[in-house]
């Protein structure tokens, strides 16, 4: 077995051994050989559905992380790891407004044909409408027009593609709700501005939240394990009550984005119960929570602020190397204040994902 390539201090010793072929009786499988990687989620694994010509050549931007020169986020990383061709975009474009601040960045939509990285920034689990989607006007957000494809159509997309099923070598790497709950936790915030109950306004986010999750995990079982894949990985949610936007909060709000987040875990958990060897679950709520306890420990050297300067970017989506906050940004783990992370925070992700397969006998 091909040993896997070392990420550093984070990589423990004893899997390292394991995965080289050292310890006992139980370590003589051979790797997985695998096809090629699919991927549906949001954000976090959009590899550059909004690299728009406009957009890259306006703000050298385009996925969701510190842009540069060789900069990667954790799906990309993964598919380096295993060996198979680095993904690309199935669907690009932006639905701009013409009349808009960001007319300059749109571009039709296309699907590219032999491309299975399904992820969007914006993308949700089931809703149409996500963050920075054109069906948000006059919110100014809505003007970039991001497509926001949700993850059970970008599954059906997939299926559609690929004759109705999943090879058996298909590596396939799910992650969402990230979206799910800034829409939900604006619902909050919108219904407790006008005057309304906070208890219940809560109570119905937390249950949004619940909902997404159970979603996300019948898709998984009836769409994608149903059709075949047999190496699934899903990440749950990471603990959105850490990034730099939500430690600005007050308590009572922190506590509340973690109940979403534990609420949609749960469910996701609860729904993929009984998947058999074809899921791997990775725990990046409790992860998240490791890393923001001792980040010296994993080489972080700030996990309180991103690295993206906001006057300079707005958003990780056009934040570049040369539009950072003063310093050494290398080795910051969050992109931006929402919850993106830099490319380091991405091989901290993928190295997360890397010891689980490990664990599993995948990689």
């Amino acid at each position: 077995m091909k040993c896997i390539r070392s990420w550093g201090l984070v990589v423990a010793a004893t899997l390292l051994l394991a995965a080289c072929g050292g310890g006992g009786d139980g370590d003589q499988s051979p790797r997985v050989a695998y096809g090629k990687l699919v991927s549906f989620g949001d954000s976090l694994s959009d590899v550059g559905s909004y690299a728009t010509v406009g957009l890259v050549g306006a703000t050298g931007g385009g996925k969701y992380t510190v842009n540069g020169s060789g900069a990667k986020i954790w799906v990309e990383q993964i598919a380096a790891q295993v060996g198979v061709t680095a993904p690309c975009a199935a669907q690009t474009g932006l639905e701009s407004d013409p009349s808009g601040p960001f007319a300059a960045f749109a571009e039709p939509i296309t699907n590219h044909a032999g491309c299975y990285a399904y992820g969007q920034g914006g993308a949700r689990v089931t809703n149409l409408v996500g963050p920075w989607n054109k069906a948000l006007i006059p919110n100014p957000t809505g003007y970039l027009g991001q497509i926001t494809d949700p993850v059970l159509n970008q599954i059906t997309r997939h299926l559609a593609a690929t004759g109705g099923a999943f090879k058996a070598d298909d590596l396939v790497l799910v992650t969402a709700g990230g979206d799910d709950l800034f829409i939900d936790l604006g619902t909050f915030a919108a219904i407790v501005g006008a005057g309304g109950d906070p208890t219940t306004a809560a109570t119905a986010a937390v249950t949004a939240m619940g909902v997404a999750g159970g979603e996300l995990a019948a898709y998984v079982k009836n769409l994608v394990v149903a059709k075949g894949a047999k190496h699934i990985v899903v990440l749950n949610l990471g603990d959105a009550s850490l990034t730099p936007e939500a430690l600005l909060f007050d308590a009572a709000t922190r506590g509340l984005i973690q109940a979403m987040v534990q609420a949609f875990n749960a469910q996701l958990a609860a729904g993929l119960a009984g998947t058999g060897n074809e899921v791997l679950q990775v725990d990046l709520f409790t992860q998240v929570q490791r890393w923001a306890a001792d980040p010296v420990q994993y080489g972080i050297a700030n996990m309180i602020t991103g690295a993206c300067d906001p006057a300079k970017a707005i958003a990780a989506l056009i934040c570049t190397d040369a539009t950072t906050v003063a310093g050494d940004t290398s080795r910051y783990f969050w992109a931006d204040s929402g919850g993106h992370a830099t490319p380091y925070g991405y091989q901290l992700t993928a190295q997360l994902v890397a010891t689980e397969m490990i664990k599993r006998g995948w990689l």
